[in-house]
């Protein structure tokens, strides 16, 4: 019986920080999975070197549920970002082995595809509604057939969601060693979004999926009237409405409007999302792989989900290293209920680091056939990006108190 050997947590920042787990074992496989946990990602490793990875030396690598089991219910303090991740490492890393031994990809041993591909979306934005549109038509001709929309609100240059600079597809939220500060004004922008929106429409039709993060900005009373406002524009979703920690306040949503909801990204087990799925409060369940306890939590909820007809959608920014995207798409494409992929390009130097198997193909990410993962790490090119401290902003409101972001 093959045993863990070894577990080597490696910390890289090719444009991004990425905490990244590799396990060996006996018989020389290895495997790969994402720890990374944006703007406390050596909390996690520190979690990994310190906690999880003396127990797992030994072990039997086959034993993915049971060593899932083991970490999570091992521990006193349960769940919590943190924790989640370090164990959704584990998790990934167990099941690109376990794809390599059987000599399959992992959506072989998921069940086999579902469909062909992952249909994702993409992110368009623009300091102004004609820039907006103009990158919406980039997308297009990329051939995207879905579309997140976002424009900076006129007085809140820092806008969640607008693309900087003059890179074609790469949007990146996170900044230097300390948190940028944000002004955000919730009245400016409940007037300003629907008619942004509007413009998309007007422009270039119905003829693709139109979507729109609110990004937990919102009261439910106010995500209820924004949500209203945009039912002529069809859109596929309206993302993060509001707050998801009271999960009751849902219920005033979906009572207001008929614009389908997505929530999820910051979810870290099935108990964050269980009363919003089984009593339909959502339409989408937007948890991920790497902050969802590993493909092996996920697919528990994403089966809760399927039976009240609440579709996937995960997380796919760019704080997923492409490990984790890889691991995405395999349980994407074998899940009956999926909804839609979120993608954004990395950084150029993140792929001098990770050599991903999944290939955007007419709007869809498709899967490497190869064996596990299909995903490669070049160990000395991370070691050439150090660590470097990135941080999302912190949004504050005109009176100068901090908001969510």
């Amino acid at each position: 019986m093959a045993t863990i050997t070894e577990a080597e947590v490696i910390v890289t920042s090719p444009g991004r920080n990425f905490v990244t787990l590799k396990v060996t074992t006996s018989d020389g496989v290895t495997g790969l999975g994402d720890a990374t946990l944006n703007g406390r990602e050596l909390a996690v490793a520190s979690y990994l070197e310190d906690h999880l990875v003396p127990l797992l030396i030994g072990r039997d690598p086959a034993r993915i549920e049971d060593t899932w089991h083991y970490l999570y219910k091992g521990a006193y303090w349960r769940r919590g970002p943190v924790t989640m991740t370090a164990i959704s490492a584990v998790d990934t890393a167990l099941w690109d082995i376990k794809g390599k031994v059987a000599g399959l990809p992992v959506y072989e041993l998921l069940g086999g595809k579902a469909r062909e591909g992952a249909l994702v979306y993409g992110h368009a934005s623009g300091g102004d509604v004609p820039e907006l549109l103009d990158d919406v038509a980039r997308f297009q001709e990329l051939g995207y057939r879905a579309i997140r929309a976002q424009a900076a609100v006129p007085g809140s240059p820092g806008t969640y969601g607008i693309r900087h600079g003059t890179v074609a597809t790469v949007y990146e939220p996170a900044t230097g060693a300390l948190p940028e500060e944000q002004p955000w004004s919730t009245e400016a922008y409940l007037d300003f979004a629907p008619r942004y929106l509007e413009a998309v429409r007007e422009r270039f039709g119905f003829g693709f999926h139109l979507l729109h993060d609110v990004h937990h900005r919102l009261t439910p009373t106010e995500a209820g009237r924004l949500g209203r406002s945009l039912e002529e524009v069809r859109l596929f979703w309206m993302e993060d409405p509001t707050p998801a920690e009271l999960q009751e306040s849902f219920r005033q949503i979906r009572q207001s409007t008929t614009t389908p909801v997505a929530v999820g990204e910051v979810f870290n087990s099935i108990w964050d999302c269980q009363q919003l799925i089984t009593e339909r409060l959502i339409d989408y369940i937007r948890a991920s792989v790497v902050h969802a306890g590993g493909i092996t939590h996920l697919r528990r909820i994403f089966h809760l989900a399927e039976l009240y007809q609440v579709r996937t959608g995960s997380h796919g920014a760019t704080d997923l290293s492409p490990v984790s995207m890889s691991a995405a798409v395999h349980l994407d494409v074998t899940v009956p209920n999926f909804g839609i992929q979120e993608y954004m390009a990395h950084d150029p130097l993140t792929h001098e680091v990770f050599r991903p198997g999944y290939e955007l193909i007419d709007g869809a990410l498709h899967p490497s056939a190869a064996p596990g993962l299909g995903i490669e790490l070049d160990e000395e090119a991370a070691a050439r990006f150090p660590y470097d401290p990135k941080y999302l902003p912190v949004s504050r409101r005109t009176d100068g108190s901090v908001h969510d972001w």
